[in-house]
């Protein structure tokens, strides 16, 4: 039979009609965020930076329940939410915060507000080249905005909020400060959510799939647990040299990668040796570039695999040991750091001037600079449960530490010949002394010597003078106990 021309135009016409009007339907559920928030001081601990208000993105996801991005509503002191198309502010409350992947759950105590909000469906992961809208309400404007643009990648991305590394999908399309927590939308569904750009790159933008978003949902529901992405706590390194694969009596039929180091405190450390080639991960054969089969010809990063896994579920490990095949079953943790990302209640411990904080990535983001190389620290796993790096964060001026005001950035090691686990630790060997003299050795082998009857005297002064409330947090704070009455 006779087909008209114009008919596949006519329907790619329809097809875009559909679309946008999906869209379009899509914007009552988008809504806007108000933040204010107070920043932890991390050099002056006891005290948080002045109030700031920002704005951010969200949408509808179940019945009362709004999704948006950690970031939008970190260090939050208040929070309000405004629909689209109304004049009027809703206080809002965070129910739930997933820093690692960016998320964060709303809720609103107002039936007025929920009146006419449908919640957005989540869809499946979209195709290279597919079009997205990005929809909510960048600065530049106070109405909502919707931007178009293309899939270019998907992969799995650093998130900068957390410097975990989790799949993400890149479009062409700008993401800017207000577009978080907004949904990007094929037709009526949910793509995937608005959370970070790349700096000095135009129209690149990075968006969570639903795949996070929906592993998120579920482990929040299922336990109220907001670390809910897997990892072996391993280092490894590619195995793309034939020279390499053979000096560990791989075969040419063999691929994989070597693992270089266990963090002591994961299950992996149980069964993996250093030198284990990883030939696959359930059942899914390991490439010597680290990488794995993906969605059609596409491969990502292995760290996909695991991390799409809950803390305690397993992952089976096929690996290469002295030329011998070996297959383990590993139960999975949580990212375990030495350097915490987030940190909204800093630590702190106060002796005869010098301000004693555990080393965290806020902290090395505003004031360490270049005094300790963040890298090589970085790359240093724990030894311990709960170990920290301990530093000085600053010296608040006196006579009795005047020989020491250049200790400030200084990564303190021992007090009183005892290796320092963490600062409640510190706090211990401090407040027990029982002798004259007190020392503190440092990281750079230099020394500080303070009397011990002295420098408790001076701290109060200290504190006194700057108006700080106490010598320590509160989370160091020990509980006075209860003396029973013998009457």
């Amino acid at each position: 039979s006779w087909i008209p021309r114009c008919s596949y135009s006519v329907c790619l016409d329809l097809q875009k009609e559909t679309s946008r009007s999906a869209t379009v339907a899509a914007l009552d559920s988008v809504v806007k965020i108000y933040t204010v928030s107070s920043t932890p001081n991390v050099v002056q601990p006891w005290q948080r930076d002045e109030e700031e208000e920002s704005t951010g993105s969200g949408f509808v996801i179940s019945k009362e329940k709004i999704l948006t991005n950690a970031h939008v509503v970190e260090n939050h002191s208040y929070v309000q939410v405004r629909k689209h198309g109304s004049s009027t502010a809703y206080k809002a409350k965070v129910e739930a915060v997933g820093h690692e992947c960016d998320l964060a759950i709303l809720v609103i105590d107002n039936k007025e507000f929920w009146e006419d909000m449908d919640p957005l469906e989540l869809g499946d992961l979209p195709f290279i080249n597919e079009e997205v809208s990005v929809l909510g309400y960048p600065k530049g404007g106070d109405t909502i905005s919707v931007t178009k643009g293309i899939v270019s990648r998907i992969e799995p991305t650093n998130y900068v909020h957390s410097s975990t590394e989790l799949l993400s999908i890149q479009i062409d399309a700008a993401i800017n400060k207000g577009n978080s927590g907004g949904p990007v939308v094929i037709g009526n569904k949910v793509a995937g959510v608005a959370f970070q750009g790349l700096t000095r790159s135009e129209n690149i933008g990075y968006i969570i799939p639903t795949q996070v978003v929906k592993h998120f949902l579920s482990c929040s529901e299922e336990s109220g647990a907001f670390v809910c992405f897997g990892s072996l706590d391993i280092s490894c390194q590619r195995m793309v040299d034939a020279q390499l694969r053979k000096l560990f009596q791989m075969d040419h039929t063999m691929t994989g990668i070597l693992i270089n180091a266990i963090n002591p405190l994961s299950d992996a450390h149980k069964f993996l040796k250093k030198d284990d080639v990883i030939l696959a991960i359930d059942g899914v054969p390991m490439g010597n570039d680290a990488k794995v089969p993906f969605k059609g010809k596409e491969r990502i990063s292995y760290n996909h695999l695991v991390s799409m896994k809950k803390p305690s579920e397993t992952a089976l490990l096929k690996v290469l040991r002295d030329g011998r095949e070996h297959e383990f079953n590993i139960s999975l943790k949580p990212v375990q750091r030495l350097i915490p990302v987030h940190q909204p209640d800093p630590s702190y411990y106060i002796l005869a001037g010098f301000v004693f904080v555990p080393l965290s990535e806020p902290y090395i983001d505003d004031d360490l600079s270049d005094d300790i190389c963040e890298c090589e620290v970085e790359k240093r796993m724990p030894k311990t449960a709960g170990e920290q790096i301990i530093v000085i964060s600053q010296v608040l001026s006196d006579d009795i530490n005047r020989a020491y005001s250049d200790f400030k950035k200084s990564q303190v090691k021992k007090v009183n010949g005892v290796e320092v686990v963490n600062l409640k630790h510190l706090r211990d060997l401090i407040e027990d002394c029982c002798i004259e003299l007190l020392r503190l050795d440092f990281e750079d082998d230099r020394v500080v010597a303070l009397n011990f009857t002295s420098a408790k005297e001076a701290t109060s002064l200290i504190l006194e003078r700057h108006g700080i409330r106490s010598a320590m947090s509160k989370d160091l704070q020990k509980e006075p106990t209860t003396k029973l009455s013998t009457d």
